[in-house]
């Protein structure tokens, strides 16, 4: 792709004009002054001291090459663009970014580069006798080659860090969607694509189901969490988080501050093959969240409420449960039936102490006493019966937290 056009570049002032024919005797010793540029850059950009392999070695040598000829050009034209090469540190640029390799070492070598290339043919100049406007002319050339050249590659190195971008995250989604889907997830699939997303694959992950907004404006996203992989577009919007109870630390206060006051559900942590089962439980507590059958705010961890989660696993059943363990209270008027059903769990979770349900009710003892006569009147023997005790106590667990239950029963 062809660099865009340099722009913000010093002109060349014409005046006073540097001779035309100091380019033939400079582009004569251009090779010479090549390898001094290209020494001085290695000993001075800790990036291009290494060992260098055969293509690495060669791309800094054009790169110097290539910016001396666009210097010289530039003396025999001073007008002239020189649209080709700005095109090759283009190239330069991108292939930085491709690397993964930060921007600063090219700009460091430019400038390293350029201020000794001045210097050596600068003093070329001052052996030819020529006056030191002509140097300070060969000088501004020097800032203008630099600059050209620096700016072309910036452009290049932006726009190949944009495309990055932009495809690892097409390769994280297609890996986030391999992970949550329906189907087995195969571990070498997983491989293959966290190798191509460049996501290290962990032992354990945890998935986040977040509350979804009205208008999902970008500035409302969650904050980056390290290694998690994201999708704000699905409903709702989920995060997959790798090493949850460790490195990822999915219960910290920072991980509730990343998500901006968001309301979320943790999924439990499970395998990374697992992840599926992990995004279904957190959507299933996000669902009682909204409802409130588990807090409405914050984050809500699926491992601190796991028997709620599995009362409500299938509400058509649980509805069952309530309706045949709570039928003898029907026989009692609507005024009595929340007052005993709420003396009922107490007494069955206090196990049958009578002072402790009064206190948790704030009534006197004797008023338990009375409401016990009641209740063994309605349920007889099933008030000791283990089984339908147990049966109790889900179905006024459930109940009590769903009261329109108990106030619409006949």
């Amino acid at each position: 792709m062809a660099s865009p056009a340099p722009h913000g570049v010093p002109e060349g002032r014409g005046d006073p004009a540097v001779p035309p024919d100091l380019a033939d005797l400079l582009r004569a010793q251009l090779e010479g002054v090549a390898d001094e540029v290209e020494e001085e850059v290695r000993r001075q950009v800790p990036e291009y001291a290494r060992p260098a392999d055969g293509t690495y070695r060669e791309h800094l040598r054009a790169g110097v090459v290539q910016a001396l000829t666009l210097f010289v050009d530039h003396i025999a034209d001073p007008r002239g663009r020189g649209e080709a090469i700005a095109a090759t540190y283009y190239e330069l640029g991108r292939g930085e970014a491709l690397e993964g390799r930060s921007l600063d070492a090219l700009q460091s070598a430019l400038r390293v580069g350029g201020l000794h290339a001045w210097r050596l043919m600068g003093r070329t100049a001052e052996e030819l006798g020529l006056d030191t406007a002509v140097v300070t002319a060969l000088g501004e050339l020097a800032f203008r080659t630099v600059h050209e050249v620096a700016e072309a590659a910036a452009a290049g190195y932006s726009e190949a860090r944009a495309q990055h971008t932009d495809e690892l995250e097409r390769r994280r989604r297609r890996l986030l969607d391999l992970l949550l889907g329906d189907g087995p997830v195969a571990p070498a699939a997983v491989q293959d694509l966290a190798h191509g997303a460049r996501w290290s694959v962990p032992k354990q992950v945890a998935v986040v189901a977040l509350a979804a907004t009205p208008d999902q404006r970008v500035e409302e996203w969650p904050l980056a969490t390290a290694g998690a992989l994201v999708d704000m577009d699905s409903r709702p919007p989920r995060m997959l988080i790798p090493d949850p109870d460790g490195s990822g630390r999915s219960g910290s206060r920072a991980f509730g501050l990343a998500l901006r006051g968001r309301p979320a559900a943790i999924g439990p942590t499970v395998p990374v093959a697992e992840a599926a089962h992990s995004l279904r439980w957190a959507v299933r507590a996000l669902g009682l969240m909204g409802r409130g059958l588990l807090p409405r705010q914050g984050v809500v961890r699926c491992a601190d409420h796991l028997s709620t989660l599995l009362l409500h696993s299938d509400e058509p059943m649980l509805g069952r449960l309530r309706a045949r363990a709570l039928a003898p209270l029907d026989a009692v008027s609507e005024g009595q039936r929340e007052r005993l059903a709420e003396t009922l769990l107490a007494w069955l979770l206090s196990g049958s102490n009578v002072p402790e349900v009064a206190t948790r009710l704030h009534v006197h003892p004797q008023t338990v006493r009375y409401r016990l006569r009641q209740l063994d009147k309605v349920f007889g023997e099933a008030l000791h019966d283990p089984g339908a005790r147990l049966d109790l106590i889900l179905a006024l667990t459930t109940a009590q937290k769903n009261e329109e239950f108990l106030n619409s029963r006949p």
